[in-house]
């Protein structure tokens, strides 16, 4: 808790942060601090609404659980509160991500519920807009007070008054008008006299004076106020007024009608509506106007019969375009984006920007499959290449489809079902669609809870580092360690490597880790120096997302100049499927590792689609067979001819062979006797911390095992 808040500007806006952890109350502070942006700060619901009511605050960032008072209730009470119940509200969480929770926390008056870790270059923008829009919100309200304390004023000064005020009999005719009616209503004073006011009066509709509410409220002596009627001018033309009518004296038998003109407050109110439903950068709906607008065509869906689909867009390439020549080009490419889709699409569909790079439509179709030729029609107009700064820059989109009600009940249904979709066709391979199925929700369910896992342990430093020792068949010298990345949950323990490293790789996390990788697994080498000889080798694995980082070889030859290692103590393991993916990029990758110096090894061989041809081709030093082959030796015929021909090839184009997984001593005679040079598993040794591999600077004794 801050015994001080800082001073505020006049100008500036006021954003409450309350968090019951003072680290994220500085990360939070350090965050959002800006010039114009006054930080306060509050570590309990008790405080945060004394701060309330003690500031003008603009915005509140509210995390949900918090001892004593959770978020939701200190929502529940500021907008019970006269003075807060207009007040912005964005929930932060790291726990309550159900469905039902978030509903909890747009129920109890949030704009938006963002869950931690965020991204900064994502809640920035929104408190951005959230700020400007409680300004404009602030302006609109003194506009308002300032004009109600005009018509108070100037009520008592007929002729000079700057509201409109009409003196109407009990039958509905007007007796009187000040100038300021005339000049409203574009007629004169005499024109006006006797005609009934209903004449005027173009919204709300009444049909007959008498039992109108306004006569109602005559007849019971209290005042009738309407703030959006509509006037119609003698012209013909409107024009919106604040409307009130209030009895006078009973003996006079009339009422008193003042008229407010308020087209620069509904033109204020129009363009502040405007900008609150719509993206500025495109001219398109944002999430919010989407989110009003589809959710009114679906409840309208329930009585009519309309197949409503819905399609989540997401570019790809776009950050490439963004890193590479700037933000300015990257709002260049959104804005010609939002026209391909514009003209792709038909006038009465739905096209939002919710952010970013995502595009969503909504569309009512005849049949739901027609949404598949759509979608090929927007990734082809995406795809078209185009020029920017100079440079041929092309595009491509993957979209994901979900239908109304199948695939979800509501609009967060569809969206999240269509989110699902589309990184389902990323997955296959990008500029692809995919319509959403139950499975794929189930799937990415899971995955969505173990990648909050995954990204936890990254932030809370969770893995480590551990190594397994590659030996000589023949004379047990050990020839080196793979470095492998191991996963110390702290709740459930020991994580598989099988289920957490390919999330890293989907999840686009294992480029966090890769230096910090490096790093470890270099420093440990340097320190081996004083029990190991200088040829030992340090194995290091590349994911296929790692192996393509156009900055690879830059990163390795910094590690090793800041370890001071000889580059042929490194080796990279690359997959065969890894290596496949774009072979232009892989010769070229290859090439600058040879020229750095460091091994190249080929992982996994024969877990999969090997061609023999890659082990001529490409520019390797070593050859690793995969466990599930080694496993599979010597009882399978088929297998053990597959190995011992790669073994022997291998040999004649001086590859290095190390066979993965060895168990069994039956294996390692196999292996033995089939020439195989090296080995690595658990017949050896499980992977070891680093303490423990003092053990190998002695050869390794093969008799015991044979014994």
């Amino acid at each position: 808790m801050e015994c001080a808040q800082p001073p505020f500007g006049e100008d500036s806006s006021v954003l409450l942060i309350v968090d019951d952890y003072p680290e994220n109350l500085l990360s939070m502070r350090a965050l959002l601090q800006r010039q114009d942006w006054q930080v306060m700060t509050a570590s309990s619901g008790i405080e945060a609404l004394n701060l309330l009511l003690e500031h003008d605050i603009d915005l509140v960032l509210l995390d949900v659980q918090m001892p004593d008072m959770d978020g939701f209730e200190v929502a529940r009470l500021m907008r019970g509160s006269q003075r807060t119940r207009l007040t912005p509200i964005i929930f932060l969480t790291a726990n309550e991500q159900s469905q039902d929770a978030v509903i909890k926390g747009y129920a109890s008056g949030a704009v938006d519920y963002l869950f931690k870790p965020f991204d900064p270059q994502i809640l920035k923008p929104k408190v951005q807009a959230l700020l400007e829009h409680q300004r404009n919100r602030r302006a609109l309200q003194r506009l308002s007070q300032d004009l109600e304390a005009a018509r108070a004023f100037n009520a008592s000064v007929l002729d000079n008054a700057a509201e409109g005020i009409l003196v109407v009999d009990e039958d509905g005719c007007i007796r009187f008008a000040n100038p300021s009616t005339c000049r409203l209503l574009n007629a004169t004073a005499d024109q006006l006299q006797g005609m009934p006011l209903l004449d005027f009066l173009q919204k709300p509709h009444i049909p007959e004076w008498m039992d109108s509410e306004i006569h109602t409220a005559y007849r019971r002596g209290e005042t009738w106020r309407l703030h959006d009627a509509v006037l119609r001018t003698a012209p013909g033309q409107q024009v919106s007024v604040a409307l009130s009518c209030a009895p006078l004296p009973s003996e006079q038998k009339a009422m008193v009608v003042t008229l407010q003109d308020m087209s620069v407050v509904r033109h204020l109110h129009q363009q502040l509506e405007f900008q609150a439903v719509t993206d500025p950068l495109t001219g398109l709906l944002n999430r919010r106007g989407f989110y009003q607008t589809a959710e009114n065509l679906l409840m309208r869906s329930e009585r009519l019969e309309s197949n409503w689909v819905l399609l989540y867009l997401d570019l790809d390439g776009f950050k490439r375009v963004n890193d590479s020549l700037g933000h300015d080009a990257g709002d260049r490419v959104l804005r010609w984006v939002s026209e391909q889709l514009k003209a792709c699409l038909r006038p009465f569909d739905i096209l939002a920007r919710l952010g970013g790079d995502e595009f969503t439509a909504l569309l009512d179709l005849e049949v739901p499959e027609q949404a598949a030729k759509i979608a090929e029609k927007l990734i082809e107009r995406v795809s078209i290449c185009q020029q920017i700064e100079g440079m041929d820059v092309t595009l491509g989109a993957s979209i994901g489809i979900a239908t109304y009600p199948d695939c979800g009940s509501n609009l967060d249904g569809l969206l999240r079902a269509s989110d699902i979709a589309m990184y389902e066709a990323k997955r296959a391979g990008r500029q692809q669609y995919r319509f959403y199925d139950h499975e794929m929700n189930g799937r990415a369910r899971s995955r969505l809870m173990l990648e909050e896992s995954v990204r936890s342990a990254i932030e809370n430093r969770d893995f480590n580092m551990v190594y397994q020792p590659q030996v000589s068949i023949h004379d047990g010298r050990i020839r080196g360690f793979e470095a492998l990345l191991r996963w110390q949950h702290p709740s459930v323990g020991d994580v598989p490597p099988g289920l957490f490293l390919p999330l890293l790789e989907e999840a686009r996390l294992i480029s966090r880790l890769g230096s910090w990788i490096y790093h470890r697994s270099a420093a440990q080498r340097k320190v081996w120096e004083r029990l190991f000889a200088e040829d030992l080798v340090l194995g290091v694995s590349l994911s296929s997302t790692q192996f393509g980082m156009p900055n690879l070889v830059t990163e390795l030859r910094q590690v090793l100049e800041r370890h001071a290692l000889k580059p042929r103590q490194l080796e990279v393991e690359v997959t065969e499927d890894a290596l496949m993916r774009n072979p232009d990029e892989t010769h070229k990758q290859l090439r600058l590792l040879r020229h750095l110096g460091v091994r190249v090894a080929l992982d996994d061989f024969g877990s999969g689609p090997c061609s023999l041809a890659h082990l001529r081709d490409l520019q390797l030093d070593t050859l690793k067979l995969d466990r599930h082959l080694i496993a599979r030796l010597p009882g399978s015929p088929r297998d053990a001819a597959l190995a011992a021909s790669v073994i022997d090839l291998c040999r004649q184009l001086g590859l290095r062979v190390i066979a993965e997984g060895v168990e069994t001593r039956e294996q390692y005679q196999w292996l033995r006797a089939h020439g195989c040079e090296f080995v690595q598993g658990f017949l050896v040794a499980r992977p070891l911390m680093a303490e423990d591999t003092n053990a190998f600077a002695k050869p390794f004794d093969w008799s015991a095992v044979i014994a």
